[in-house]
């Protein structure tokens, strides 16, 4: 990716020129070790900013004010772990972040894109399971698994105050309605603004019924 052209990003994104170059790292950094370790499919590395960057960033400008702990469950190739640590560098330099991923290879990449980009921010290289509960103040988690799955572990690791912003597709509603027989929370429904299809799940208030 040779430079982000300015349409590329737009007004809503709002940031430095010093975070579009970051983020523009972490592009190149993404697409160097994609080939050895897949950290996003081949189908999409050719449309990374918009689908993988742009899609984490939104998150970003949903957190509260005063959030000091950010957890992200399940952190792949870095999306939307990396790009939240790298808008919170130049937006909220008081923000540390979690990455959770089992895989040890992306584990490494994380590591490696945390040491060059020198962010706030740990990898935790476990099971979400196996991890003592990180009381976290938000908790973020992207293509991970149904949100009934996601509760639990939402459960375990979120603030009782936190809250938990989700990316979601098509079959989010059946996801609500399977996740509510179990659980009780309060959930507010954001249109995504990179995907007409998709949308960001705010949830708060939870306990299991």
């Amino acid at each position: 990716m040779k430079g982000i052209d300015s349409k590329l990003a737009p007004d809503w994104l709002n940031v430095s020129r010093e975070t579009l170059e970051q983020l523009e790292a972490f592009v190149s950094l993404v697409e160097k070790w994609n080939p050895a370790i897949n950290l996003v499919s081949k189908r999409s590395i050719s449309e990374l900013w918009e689908r993988h960057v742009l899609d984490s960033a939104q998150l970003f400008q949903l957190f509260p004010v005063d959030a000091r702990h950010l957890v992200d469950l399940g952190s792949g190739g870095g999306f939307p772990g990396i790009v939240l640590a790298i808008l919170a560098r130049g937006g909220a330099p008081k923000l540390r972040v979690t990455l959770v991923e089992s895989d040890k290879r992306k584990a490494t990449f994380l590591s490696e894109a945390v040491r060059l980009l020198g962010l706030n921010a740990v990898v935790s290289a476990e099971r979400i399971e196996a991890i003592s509960p990180l009381q976290a103040d938000v908790v973020t988690a992207r293509a991970l698994g149904p949100l009934g799955l996601l509760c639990v572990h939402l459960q375990k690791h979120l603030h009782p105050s936190g809250q938990a912003f989700l990316s979601k597709g098509a079959q989010v509603v059946d996801e609500i309605a399977e996740a509510r027989l179990n659980w009780s929370f309060s959930l507010t429904e954001i249109p995504s603004k990179s995907d007409p299809m998709a949308k960001i799940l705010q949830i708060e208030d939870l306990r299991h019924v």
